[in-house]
């Protein structure tokens, strides 16, 4: 039990603290997006065919083999199509509706959020976006959006839906199946450049590659709000121990702050909500008047703000009901 806080993981307790609170922050991560059924591709079982997926998502990657690069990302749009958001989704969306003191920073690509209809002032999406797609070249700035899947005939292989039955695999991801060698001139290129100079990729965030500025300086704009103190921090679906999102999170514990507040250490409830949160080494890293949750994000995110947004009725045009 952590030893600032014996009600660490009460929803009352937690709700007492929601009645009082104007400025919320959300960190969301890929926990989130598998309760929609996407795989996380990080940790344990993060393997696509016999590659670690954090392998692909280079640029040098890219470089040595832009082919199956593509594949891996043609793939993940194509059951990111599939997919519909869950109930935790649309309540991010709802309270962003209903409060204009709460923003929400996803590390997701699939655009789940956007398809929830989460308004999009208060919505950054700190890796960018799936469907979107840019110029490969550093001296060109097209990109645009686009839901074609498959986005061209080379990548037919990953348009293909999941099979039905558990027990059978989808034929892209069996690693007995050799993949088709893909020739670059049948990948996406740029339009914008000399015809079949530069390829199109996805338009996301890899690994080496620094955050915009623009956006950066937005969301420290927003958190250092003076005397305008965040009082919960939601990290959702993700260990909160990620760079740069858990320095957002660690950043929005203290901003806006007085001088006395931070000498006596009080600083917003950092909330935490995934299925690990409520484990013997994540709970010692709990501040007084933290929190942690454990359990199905899309499920428990409901339950902790029913008392703001209602009770969730799901299914196709599922709403918040007042009782």
């Amino acid at each position: 039990m952590p030893p600032h806080n014996p009600n660490y993981n009460s929803v009352p307790a937690f709700h007492a603290k929601l009645a009082t609170s104007r400025r919320i922050l959300a960190v969301c991560g890929a926990g989130l997006s598998a309760s929609s059924g996407l795989a996380t591709f990080r940790g344990a079982g993060g393997m696509w065919r016999n590659y670690e997926a954090m392998d692909l998502a280079t640029p040098e990657a890219f470089e040595r083999d832009p082919g199956l690069v593509w594949l891996f990302y043609a793939y993940r749009r194509h059951m990111a199509l599939q997919a519909k958001p869950n109930a935790g989704h649309y309540a991010l969306a709802e309270l962003a509706r209903r409060n204009p003191g709460f923003w929400c920073l996803s590390q997701n690509v699939d655009n789940l959020h956007v398809r929830a209809d989460h308004p999009p002032s208060q919505l950054k999406l700190l890796h960018g976006s799936l469907f979107m797609l840019k110029c490969a070249s550093p001296t060109c700035d097209y990109q645009t959006e686009n839901y074609d899947s498959p986005l061209c005939p080379a990548l037919a292989p990953a348009a293909v839906n999941a099979p039905a039955s558990a027990t059978e695999i989808h034929p892209l991801l069996d690693p007995s199946n050799p993949l088709p060698p893909l020739d670059p001139s049948t990948l996406p290129h740029c339009p914008r450049c000399p015809p079949n100079t530069s390829l199109l990729r996805p338009g996301v965030v890899w690994f080496g590659e620094p955050l915009s500025d623009p956006l950066l300086t937005s969301i420290d704009t927003w958190i250092e709000q003076p005397n305008t103190p965040i009082d919960i921090v939601l990290v959702i679906g993700t260990s909160g121990v990620v760079w740069p999102a858990a320095g957002f999170a660690e950043q929005a514990r203290m901003a806006g702050r007085t001088r006395e507040e931070k000498e006596k250490g009080i600083g917003a409830s950092v909330v935490h909500v995934n299925l690990e949160a409520e484990e013997e080494g994540n709970l010692r890293r709990l501040e007084e008047g933290d929190f942690a949750f454990a359990g199905d994000a899309g499920e428990v995110l409901g339950r902790l703000l029913e008392p703001v947004l209602g009770r969730w009725e799901g299914g196709k045009g599922g709403r918040f009901v007042r009782e």
